[in-house]
């Protein structure tokens, strides 16, 4: 009697199996709607190859929902195509294309609303408001996309991914250009952006808002408006990173507005108006990065306090430092400066005497852009050779007091 119940009760309490559900011209499921709406916990919906405009799909279950060949899906310039409402989605293998435009709804082409688990993979996304919203999520991967548009003005634009209020996201290996912002968060936080190459967005290629304990690692943020915004946020970790051909005047390989207790290692900056823009910034370690072709290598405001530059290399930089303040409250120490004229007697490989980043037509510059104009003139190289010898304009104590005399990488 014993047997019978324990094996009545594994019967009755083992989940049903799951089942494949295809949908296709030829199959018994002819729209993607029906199959979806047929569809059971843990089922999976494959869809042939083919081009559906079914408006916008709706996903309440917790299904996977794969494309064979990327079925194209159009929203024929008027509706949001992918919406998930459920849990544990998978979507994979679609060409989505053509979603509607709104000043008043975030439409996209797949939005995650309240969902956890959701898996976002290998599919391709053009011509998109949003491409990939994900709205309130938790432990989601958006992972092996491809998304593209070709907007002219930022105010029809969106952005490529988008996450807001979210947590343990993980965005990886993307193509994204082509939008207002290519990735951007807002209240994420412990979250790993990797391996993304973000180029030719209008705004930024990546834009972090309020959000704390992320980490992003080797991606590329090229020919962007700017390359990086990362404000208001805390204990942000970029590594193996590449900012380049960020061009214009309010461009940067990267902005630190409002940032606290940051760290950025292995960075590489080739070809940027400024590299890094700081202001406001608290506490950020920066090491083994490498600047090189830059306009302004830095760009450090008096409002930061606790920076620490070590074993960083400068190179081939129209101006290494540009600061607004007198008081400097960071630390230089043990950097490679290409511009350093300094000795070294003891052959440490360290420079005996320090080296002051900031020149005196830098400071100049800053307060009187238009005097670029006298850029390599006599008279600058002049005054810069002057101002090292009897320093007055430039800050005493911003210097590098154990330059390197080799790289430091």
């Amino acid at each position: 009697m014993k047997l019978y119940l324990l094996i009545l009760f594994v019967v009755v309490c083992a989940p049903a199996s799951s089942k494949t559900i295809k949908a296709g011209a030829n199959e018994k499921y002819t729209t993607i709607a029906s199959a979806i709406n047929a569809a059971v916990t843990g089922d999976t919906v494959l869809v042939a190859a083919g081009n559906y405009k079914e408006h916008n799909l709706v996903i309440r279950t917790t299904i996977v929902l794969k494309g064979i060949n990327y079925p194209v899906l159009n929203g024929e310039k008027k509706y949001e195509l992918i919406s998930i409402k459920a849990d544990g989605v998978v979507v994979d293998g679609f060409k989505i294309i053509h979603s509607g435009v709104s000043s008043l709804e975030d439409i996209s082409g797949i939005k995650v609303y309240d969902s956890r688990n959701i898996a976002i993979r290998n599919n391709i996304l053009e011509d998109t408001f949003f491409g990939i919203y994900i709205q309130n999520g938790f432990n989601c991967s958006i992972e092996n996309n491809q998304l593209t548009a070709n907007n002219k003005e930022e105010q029809q634009s969106a952005n490529g991914i988008h996450c807001w209020k979210c947590d343990s996201m993980r965005i990886i290996n993307n193509k994204v250009t082509g939008h207002r912002d290519g990735i951007y968060f807002e209240f994420v936080k412990n979250s790993i952006i990797w391996r993304n190459v973000s180029t030719n967005n209008m705004r930024y290629g990546l834009h972090f808002m309020f959000s704390n304990d992320d980490t992003y690692v080797s991606n590329v943020f090229a020919n962007n408006g700017s390359g990086v915004s990362v404000m208001f946020s805390n204990r942000i970790k970029m590594f193996s990173n590449y900012f380049e051909e960020n061009w214009g005047d309010a461009s940067h390989g990267i902005l630190l507005k409002e940032i606290s207790d940051g760290y950025m290692q292995g960075n590489h900056f080739n070809r940027n108006t400024s590299a890094i823009f700081m202001e406001g910034a608290n506490r950020i370690y920066m090491t083994y990065n490498s600047f090189e072709n830059n306009g302004w290598a830095l760009k450090i405001q008096a409002s930061c306090v606790d920076v620490v530059l070590e074993k960083n290399n400068f190179t081939g930089n129209t101006f290494d430092v540009g600061t607004n303040g007198s008081l400097v409250l960071n630390k230089f120490n043990n950097n490679y400066w290409d511009k350093y004229e300094g000795y070294d007697l003891n052959k440490d490989k360290i420079g005996d005497v320090p080296y002051r980043p900031v020149s005196m037509y830098s400071m100049i510059v800053e307060k009187y852009p238009p005097a670029m104009i006298l850029f390599r003139s006599f008279i600058t190289s002049l005054l810069d050779k002057t101002e090292k010898i009897l320093p007055s304009l430039t800050p005493e104590n911003l210097k590098d007091t154990a330059p390197l005399m080799k790289k430091a990488f």
